[in-house]
C-alpha cells in the first residue's frame, strides 16, 4: 500500500470534490459539510457515471446519471440498488494536506 499526497483541504469546497489520477485509477475526493475528507473510485457501478460530478448529501454521493446513492465511507450502494465502489483511507495532516492510501 502506498500513501500519496493528493490535495489540500483548502482546494476543496464544503460538499465539493476533486479528482486525482494514479496510473489508470481515477479517484474522487470529497469534503463533507462537517469537514471530513472521503475518497472513492470515481466510477458508479451502475453505468459508470463520474461520482465527482454528483451531489454530496450527508455522508453519501448521488451519481449524476441515475441518482444512485453511495456511502462515501464504505463505498456501498444504498438499497434498493446494489453494488460497491472502492473506498480509500484518507488522512489530513496538521498543515491541511490530504493523503490517501492506495
Amino acid at each position: 500500500m502506498t500513501k500519496m499526497l493528493v490535495a489540500h483541504v483548502a482546494d476543496i469546497d464544503a460538499k465539493g470534490s476533486r479528482t486525482y489520477r494514479h496510473e489508470e485509477l481515477e479517484i474522487a475526493i470529497f469534503k463533507l459539510s462537517d469537514g471530513q475528507i472521503r475518497a472513492v473510485e470515481n466510477r458508479c457501478p451502475h453505468k459508470g457515471g463520474k461520482l465527482s460530478e454528483g451531489m454530496v448529501c450527508g455522508t453519501a454521493i448521488h451519481c449524476p446519471l441515475h441518482d444512485w446513492k453511495i456511502d462515501l465511507k464504505t463505498g456501498k450502494v444504498y438499497e434498493p440498488d446494489d453494488g460497491c465502489v472502492t473506498s480509500y483511507e484518507t488522512e489530513v495532516d496538521d498543515a491541511g494536506s490530504i493523503f490517501i492510501t492506495i
